[in-house]
């Protein structure tokens, strides 16, 4: 089982790649979400936790999920947890650990791939330039193999992390102030003379956040601040508070089989 959560595609291509190279079964997070679940792992299979890092932490969402379920694992069950990240991660996985202890759970690999950034809430954040998300793509596409063969091959031990210079700050500070103060919905509004009405957003949030035409979010406190919403707006209608930014998404086309 792959359970993973993306916004903007990055996460969901790296776990496709997982998925295609294990032939594990690919399970969306959102879809998982309501009530309490039980998941049976058979004997030998693998378990895998893929998600974007939001404010250098695990996302809420798949916090959420973990909290909410309950996994039945054997004594030969491979635990592994890769996260997406714009140019660090900081100490998102030791957070996703903690979550993963109070369920009995530990990882036995965790893994980090750069893939271009699409957080535009923090004033000192900048989407990549087309010549460096090109980049990161391609150093993506590069590494994956390697990733996914050391998960067929359930390698234990292994932690290949991009942390950054100064985990603890990003994560317990930065990340700490992101996640208890942006992960919210008061943020977006609508450019009304932009928008075609035409409901991509509402069918790309996975929390079912968004309604009307013109949309409008629910503020029921479901967001998780994927920004789906954001960067797939075909006419850029959408905007995250006053700050003026660029829109990014992962083209799978060259990608699929």
């Amino acid at each position: 089982m792959i359970f993973y959560f993306s916004g903007t595609g990055n996460t969901r291509w790296a776990a496709e790649q997982l998925a295609h190279a294990t032939g594990d079964e690919l399970i969306y997070i959102p879809d998982e979400l309501g009530n309490s679940k039980s998941y049976q792992l058979k004997e030998g299979e693998r378990l895998g936790f893929c998600f974007p890092t939001h404010g250098w932490q695990p996302p809420r969402i798949v916090r959420e999920f973990i909290r909410r379920s309950t996994f039945s694992v054997q004594p030969s069950t491979y635990i592994y947890a890769l996260t997406t990240c714009g140019d660090n991660m900081g100490y998102a996985m030791r957070i996703l650990r903690k979550e993963l202890r109070r369920k009995g759970l530990s990882l036995d690999a965790a893994f980090a791939v750069v893939m271009p950034e699409s957080n535009v809430c923090f004033s000192f954040l900048h989407l990549d330039t087309p010549e460096s998300e090109q980049r990161k793509i391609e150093a993506a596409r590069q590494r994956m193999p390697h990733i996914c063969q050391l998960v067929k091959d359930k390698a234990t031990g292994v932690e290949e992390l991009v942390k950054g210079a100064i985990p603890f700050t990003f994560t317990y500070i930065l990340g700490g102030y992101y996640n208890k103060h942006l992960i919210t919905d008061e943020k977006f509004w609508v450019d009304t003379e932009a928008c075609i009405q035409c409901g991509l957003c509402a069918k790309r949030c996975p929390v079912n956040d968004i309604e009307g035409l013109p949309p409008h979010w629910k503020h029921d406190g479901s967001c998780t601040n994927c920004l789906a919403c954001y960067h797939y707006c075909p006419t850029h209608a959408i905007h995250w508070g006053n700050m003026q930014r660029g829109q990014y998404y992962f083209n799978r086309r060259e990608d699929r089989k």
